[in-house]
């Protein structure tokens, strides 16, 4: 095998030229899924990191019984959360543990009625990482001081033509299903510019829902939320080995929407990443074919020595390998030092947040994210695919007669 990877080695450097062309086409083409993946990455914090804490965090623990009437959303009282936040703030990843109410109710006015979720918080304890209380438009957040006081989305505030000062009328049920009504004055509009959840979710301080929902001390669950998406299977293991008796959910399955639309994206991306590496691999393709037929009298040589076909194959094979380790390598090194400076210096998405709903929730720079198994992923894809595409090549000249390769002019 010594003796082939030689030959191989100095046969790929006869053409100079054209073997650092197709190794940097391909180094290049790694290198933009490298840069892709790791911006992915950043918009995926960005903007999804986001979405999951304005939807309810990275995991969320209920009571056993909660799955069942989720659709409802049943206020069943936690046992002992205080144990449970404890539990899970012993973990590294965990940034928040936090107490909540989340409900169902109406609020009323002169211009109609609207179903909305209503969630009581902490809200000294969210206010530093919610997304509502960084995007507060009118008025100012709640804070834990006893008071009729909510905070509706703007897409709210413009369906029933109120403002900040104005009261409404909420009506839900408590815990033993009895309606319950009380006339809440808004204190603060939040606009984090999805409009789907400014209109259905408002927030009251946790004192004021368990006063209104007879939950005298008590909470229906506890949101969870972490440094980074991707960490809940760890913390989930790490919460279930120490606290029992709870239904402990993630985003994935509590927000399934969400994840089909990040698997659809890195699904179609993927493939077109694929792609991308076909098109260069059709470099080594040719570049190979040329080999075999400039060296057609050199493969005749080799045969006429005794060089069996299979050896002619493998030593053909070993040359496109080698450019492909090539372009795997420089893919690799530029696609990291590109990616190492966005993740550094980050890229200004600001301008382009108003292109889509969730785009909104981009605040200031994306940051990519350096994810070293994706470069090893990448520089393996391309290994194999430079070998397949030397394959018929390869092929092709270990079928050559030695006789009449030895008479080819």
């Amino acid at each position: 095998m010594q003796l082939y990877l030689r030959l191989a080695w100095r046969n790929v450097w006869r053409q100079r030229r054209r073997t650092l062309i197709i190794a940097i086409a391909m180094g290049v083409m790694m290198s933009m899924l490298v840069l892709y993946d790791g911006l992915i990455g950043g918009f995926e914090q960005a903007i999804y990191g986001n979405a999951i804490q304005l939807l309810g965090g990275n995991i969320q623990v209920h009571a056993p019984g909660y799955n069942e009437k989720v659709g409802s959303k049943p206020l069943i009282p936690l046992t002992d959360p205080d144990a449970l936040i404890q539990a899970a703030e012993g973990h590294a990843d965990v940034v928040l543990a936090a107490k909540r109410i989340n409900t169902g109710g109406l609020v009323t006015n002169r211009e109609g009625a609207f179903s909305v979720a209503v969630i009581g918080i902490e809200p000294e304890k969210e206010a530093s990482i919610s997304p509502v209380a960084q995007n507060i438009s009118q008025g100012r957040y709640l804070s834990s001081e006893a008071g009729d006081y909510i905070v509706i989305g703007q897409g709210l505030a413009t369906a029933m033509d109120i403002g900040v000062g104005d009261r409404i009328t909420m009506v839900a049920q408590s815990t033993h299903e009895q309606t319950r009504q009380r006339t809440l004055e808004v204190i603060g509009i939040y606009d984090v510019g999805v409009p789907s959840v400014e209109k259905t979710t408002i927030y009251m301080s946790l004192a004021e829902a368990q006063s209104l929902f007879s939950l005298d001390g008590q909470v229906t669950e506890v949101v969870i939320s972490l440094e980074q998406i991707g960490q809940e299977a760890g913390v989930v293991s790490y919460i279930n080995s120490r606290v029992t008796g709870y239904e402990v959910n993630t985003w994935i399955n509590s927000f399934p929407d969400l994840k089909q639309t990040m698997d659809m994206k890195s699904g179609v991306m993927g493939v077109f990443g694929i792609i991308m590496l076909c098109v260069a691999a059709i470099g080594i393709l040719n570049s190979q074919m040329m080999a075999v037929f400039e060296r057609t009298r050199e493969i005749g040589v080799l045969g006429a020595l005794g060089m069996k076909p299979g050896g002619v194959m493998l030593l053909f094979l070993l040359e496109g390998t080698l450019i492909g380790v090539m372009g795997a390598i420089i893919g690799a090194i530029l696609g990291t030092l590109v990616n190492g400076a966005l993740a550094y210096y980050g890229l200004d998405y600001s301008q382009f947040a108003d292109l889509t709903e969730y785009t909104a929730l981009i605040s200031g720079r994306i940051y990519s994210q350096m994810v070293p198994m994706k470069v090893l992923q990448h520089g393996i894809t391309v290994l194999v695919i430079a070998t397949l595409a030397a394959l018929m090549p390869a092929r092709d000249a270990s079928m050559r007669e030695p006789a009449t390769a030895l008479h080819h002019v």
